[in-house]
């Protein structure tokens, strides 16, 4: 087991994912991650977007969709404390449409009271779950 990382992803509402990885990428606050075992112990904030985990003794990786939250590695540990988290076979991608039209819609529409910047994390949350989307089918 040298060569594997313990691998947990969680959110506010569960355990979404607990084991050992070959290899974990996901969307960093500067850019796409990549984490092997023995990885220099880091702490950041994440965007949202696909956590693709390679576990051990599967061929096909295990995709998480996070809503943003906060990475902490060590070199034999990875935890992702995600605002919110899917698994990749839950997302619905008509939801994500939807939540996508509304966003755009919201930014559009200048007598609306809303944030401008919540609707725009709104829109890029719902992109980055679209991709994720995107992704997962062609893996399969």
């Amino acid at each position: 087991m040298a060569n594997t990382i313990h691998v947990d992803v969680v959110s506010a509402e569960s355990l979404i994912f607990s084991g050992e990885a070959e290899f974990v990428s996901l969307p960093g606050e500067a850019g796409e991650l990549g984490i092997y075992p023995r990885h220099t112990p880091l702490i950041t904030r994440i965007r949202p977007g696909a956590v693709r985990i390679k576990v051990v003794g599967r061929d096909e990786e295990e995709l998480v969709f996070v809503a943003g939250g906060i990475l902490e590695v060590q070199p034999h540990a990875v935890t992702v404390l995600a605002d919110t988290a899917i698994r990749g076979h839950d997302l619905d991608e008509a939801k994500a449409l939807q939540a996508k039209k509304m966003a755009e819609e919201l930014m559009v529409n200048k007598d609306s009271k809303i944030d401008y910047a919540k609707a725009q994390s709104e829109l890029a949350t719902a992109i980055a779950q679209l991709a994720a989307i995107a992704r997962l089918r062609k893996v399969r």
